[in-house]
């Protein structure tokens, strides 16, 4: 192998060209391109406060700039460059040494660059005469090895460790982001020592791409050969300004810590003094940058880490079990069951729980049990719900008895606990699987535990979106424990009459076992009830059909189906008048009673829209059913509904017009479609030919403005209109009745004023001279001479005012 070499000075004062120096010996090889690569590679700037005529010892204080660079063409250049005594007008100059290394060849001895940092070759003259050097054949080390003395450096260094380590990481990729790191020391023989860390901890790849110089007075000009440069601290500011990547390890410590967690894990080894542990992780397998395989190896070696490299080694071992023999196995599960650790997290139990899953069946259950004490410990002390548990058989023995006799009290203790409401359903889950994986009998704790379990899945259930967390873990359970799965569909079932709505989407999100012997008819039920609404649509009564089939049981046998199948169908509306019928004949009315779903045909009949035939024979079915459950405000609409059916198809008894008004009185706040509907029934009844003159005296005399305003619309009417218009003797009988009560109230008169004008004088204008002559002899005939000369006089004016005295002073007279 042979390296050409290559010489440069500084300048000296008054040198004809006015650069900052010149080649003094080349060697073969190097192109003139080159050495303008070079050239600001191998320059030097004395620090500030140097001075001009150093003293022996002062000049060898000086900064000296050890660089490893990559040239364009792929090649490489190590060189030292080194302040000089100069000579004449200039005490002190630079010169510089330094090797080319063409591209693919490496460095003799398969040497990283950083072991020529004290190289006895490197030296501070040119040959004599600037002769033409001879390729270098070899480039040995420094006196003393590069690892002397780095355990020390890093422990003195641990504050910036982890920091400048992940930094060199990145610098080492094979396209690094950004320009140079930076590294500040008061000394340039640390950044070399920095580089030295690097060296062992990097893999040889990312080591050889790391360019550097231990020294330079313009960080931010570095450009793409130099990844990393050191620099002295009164050079910082400048390169924090250029926007580089800045690590002043000759001031105070950093605060903030480093999100690499490699980069953490390989500070502790070096804290730890441990640097040989850095090639026995890169034997395991994985990215090389991983924490997982130096953590493994770390813990492995009795080197303590924090919380997330101890998760990420449970976790990298956890996905590689083949990968450790059983020696580091039974070391790392040691050094993660460890008592004297307090910190762990939920994400390093997880990671334990994962671990120990993939060991569990590799390893003997005493090399296993370590970590099985330790979830479930935290299973029952820490709350971590989201535990992987050990099966059941990892605790027989003495340590299975040992650990149950610790945790068993606790466990039985809070679940007897009323706090079962409180208390998450992952939480309930979790004790009572760890439970029976201790032996701990619950049994009479049982019952009062689903009791307050089972509502408290409902809730949990209704406060996320799609599957609940707790379903896995609550899956899990009920297939391991039979009795827990019995106790718990049985309260489930118990639920459902009276929250069918909430069970329901309960099992659409969680797919409870209940296939078995138990018959759950409230269960089934709601499970059927998505299926049904799909496949049937819109037609409820099939809908309600297919869910009551589902229960298996008859609601005269059991009449809470009955109710569990009508808040499925209807949970949110009433059913309407048709369905409510339906309902009403397909259970008798004892089961109704017994399930409360009377309630739900009232809600039907008071709901219904005005123009709702059977609404009224509805009112009428459940008043006839119910006597005794349907009481105040709602008893008196359906009477007034079942009034209403007897003013269009009946008879109803003397009094109904008071009656009306009494019961919607008693009803209040009524629904404005059973008024609607009453107040209708009762106004075409009053203006029916055959009407009671008893029942519109009392109307009248009421004065009652919302009645009376019914009354003028249907008056107004068309088929009144029309009756009034073809029927003679109508007319005459509602021009008696119109007149007939001048002293009624303000309400009555102003009515029957306005009819008598707007509906009736139509009317009569339109009937041919015949007809006229019939009402006036109708109205003779059923009242007196005097009314009928007051319909003659009313019929030939148009003053309504003078009219409407003269027609109360011939009705007294008569």
């Amino acid at each position: 192998m042979s390296l050409a070499q290559v010489h440069y000075i500084s300048a000296a004062p008054g040198d004809a060209e006015k650069t900052a120096g010149r080649f003094t010996a080349v060697g073969p090889g190097v192109s003139q391109a080159l050495l303008a690569e070079i050239e600001p590679l191998v320059g030097y700037a004395l620090p500030d406060g140097a001075s001009d005529r150093p003293a022996d010892a002062e000049l060898r204080s000086l900064p000296q700039a050890f660089t490893y660079a990559a040239l364009s063409d792929g090649s490489r250049l190590v060189g030292r460059t080194a302040p000089a005594r100069g000579e004449g007008p200039a005490p002190v100059r630079f010169h510089a040494h330094a090797v080319h290394i063409p591209s693919g060849v490496p460095l003799p001895g398969d040497r990283l660059p950083v072991e020529a940092w004290r190289s006895p070759h490197w030296v501070s003259v040119t040959p004599v005469g600037g002769a033409l050097p001879d390729p270098l054949g070899a480039l040995p080390p420094g006196p003393a090895p590069v690892r002397e003395g780095l355990d020390d450096f890093a422990v003195s260094r641990g504050p910036w460790l982890a920091a400048v380590l992940a930094d060199l990481r990145r610098a080492s990729e094979e396209a690094p982001a950004g320009g140079p790191v930076v590294l500040v020391e008061r000394q340039n023989a640390d950044v070399a020592r920095w580089l030295g860390l690097a060296a062992v901890t990097l893999p040889r790849d990312s080591v050889e791409r790391l360019t550097f110089t231990t020294y330079t007075r313009r960080p931010g000009s570095s450009g793409s050969a130099l990844r990393v440069v050191g620099a002295l601290p009164e050079d910082a500011a400048a390169a924090r300004e250029a926007g580089l990547r800045v690590h002043v390890c000759a001031d105070r410590p950093p605060v903030d810590g480093t999100p690499d967690m490699w980069a953490r894990t390989a500070a502790r080894v070096w804290r730890s003094r441990a640097p040989e542990l850095f090639q026995e992780a890169r034997e395991l397998p994985g990215d090389p940058f991983a924490a997982g395989p130096l953590a493994v190896i770390a813990l492995c070696n009795g080197v303590a880490l924090g919380p997330e490299e101890r998760a990420a080694a449970a976790g990298w071992a956890a996905e590689r079990p083949y990968a450790l023999d059983a020696k580091r196995i039974g070391r790392l599960v040691e050094a993660l069951a460890s008592p004297g650790i307090d910190d762990r997290t939920g994400s390093e139990f997880d990671a334990v729980g994962r671990l120990f899953g993939a060991l569990d069946g590799r390893c003997p259950a005493s090399v296993t049990a370590p970590l099985a004490a330790m979830l479930v410990t935290e299973a029952v002390r820490g709350g971590n719900g989201s535990l992987e548990l050990p099966r059941r058989d990892a605790f027989v023995g003495p340590d299975g008895e040992a650990i149950a006799g610790v945790l068993g009290p606790e466990i039985l203790t809070e679940l007897e606990s009323g706090a079962g409401g409180a208390r998450p359903v992952a939480r309930t889950v979790q004790l009572l699987r760890v439970a029976r994986l201790l032996g701990v009998n619950g049994t009479e704790l049982l019952p009062g535990v689903v009791d307050r379990l089972a509502p408290a899945l409902l809730a949990e259930a209704s406060e996320e979106p799609g599957p609940p967390s707790f379903a896995p873990a609550l899956l899990e359970l009920l297939d391991e424990q039979f009795d827990v799965r019995t106790a718990l569909l049985g309260a489930l079932d118990r639920i459902a009459p009276a929250a069918p709505g909430a069970v329901a989407r309960f099992l659409e999100r969680v797919a409870l076992p209940f296939t078995g012997t138990q018959a759950l008819p409230h269960l089934r039920m709601c499970a059927e009830v998505p299926g049904a609404m799909t496949t049937l649509g819109r037609d409820r009564t099939a809908v309600w059909h297919r869910v009551l089939r589902a229960a298996g049981l008859s609601p005269f046998a059991e009449p809470l189906v009955l109710r569990t199948a009508v808040g499925l169908v209807w949970e949110d509306r009433a059913p309407t008048v048709e369905e409510a019928r339906m309902l009403l004949e397909a259970a008798t009315s004892d089961a109704h009673r017994a399930a409360g779903t009377w309630a739900r045909l009232v809600d039907a009949a008071l709901g219904a829209p005005a123009d709702t035939e059977d609404a009224t024979a509805l009112a009428h079915d459940l008043l006839r059913a119910f006597p005794q459950e349907i009481g105040g405000r709602e008893r008196a609409a359906l009477q007034l509904l079942d009034l209403c059916r007897d003013l269009r198809t009946g008879a109803p008894e003397p009094g109904w017009a008071e009656q009306v008004r009494t019961l919607r009185d008693r009803a209040e706040p009524l629904e404005p479609a059973v008024q609607e509907r009453a107040f209708t029934a009762l106004v075409e009844r009053l203006l029916a030919p055959d009407r009671p003159g008893a029942e519109l005296y009392d109307f009248v005399r009421s004065d009652d403005a919302e009645l009376i305003a019914a009354y003028d619309r249907a008056a107004r009417a068309e088929p009144t209109r029309t009756r009034l218009r073809t029927h003679p003797a109508y007319a005459a009988d509602c021009f008696t009745h119109w007149t007939a009560h001048p002293h009624a109230g303000p309400a009555w008169t102003t009515t029957a004023a306005a009819l008598l004008d707007e509906v009736l004088r139509p009317a009569v204008r339109a009937m041919t001279a015949e007809a006229v002559a019939e009402v006036e002899e109708t109205v003779g005939r059923t009242g007196s001479s005097g009314r009928a000369n007051a319909f003659r006089d009313w019929n030939r004016s148009r003053a309504l005012g003078r009219l409407g005295r003269r027609i109360a002073g011939r009705v007294r007279r008569g």
